[in-house]
């Protein structure tokens, strides 16, 4: 038995679909999408095109963030920031305190998080998760 949870992997794909699909509709914006367990272990990644590796691992450090943190990693980035601390003091580097991570939690479960990488604007990021988060939730 698994010490982690995560989302059922239809629906994994399926949110995957509705970002992918959402993302496309603008092609000159590329970006990258990644999903994680509750772990923070990769369960889905795509991206739109050729993207830099910087944005690419992005994605996929806002995932893992905000399902080791379990919360959102731009709320997360925020409350640290209002009590004068780093991200970097958590003492792992794949953490991340920039926005574009949404944690996944079913009636009180953890099961994963999902990031993106490579829009111009944590927000934008964010919004495409929502997206994918959105999918997980029905």
């Amino acid at each position: 038995m698994s010490d982690h949870s995560a989302p059922p992997i239809a629906r994994v794909h399926a949110a995957m679909q509705a970002m992918t699909d959402k993302a496309l509709q603008t092609p000159d914006d590329v970006v990258a999408i990644a999903i994680v367990d509750s772990a923070g272990n990769l369960l889905a990644y795509t991206q739109t095109g050729a993207l830099r590796l910087f944005s690419r691992r992005h994605a996929i450090r806002k995932a893992y963030t905000a399902a080791v943190m379990a919360t959102d990693t731009g709320t997360n980035g925020q409350k640290l920031k209002e009590q004068g601390r780093s991200i970097s003091e958590m003492g792992d580097l794949q953490l991340t305190g920039m926005q574009g991570g949404l944690v996944i939690k079913k009636d009180g479960v953890l099961l994963g998080g999902i990031g993106v990488g490579g829009y111009n604007g944590g927000h934008l990021d964010e919004a495409l998760a929502k997206i994918g988060l959105d999918v997980l939730m029905h």
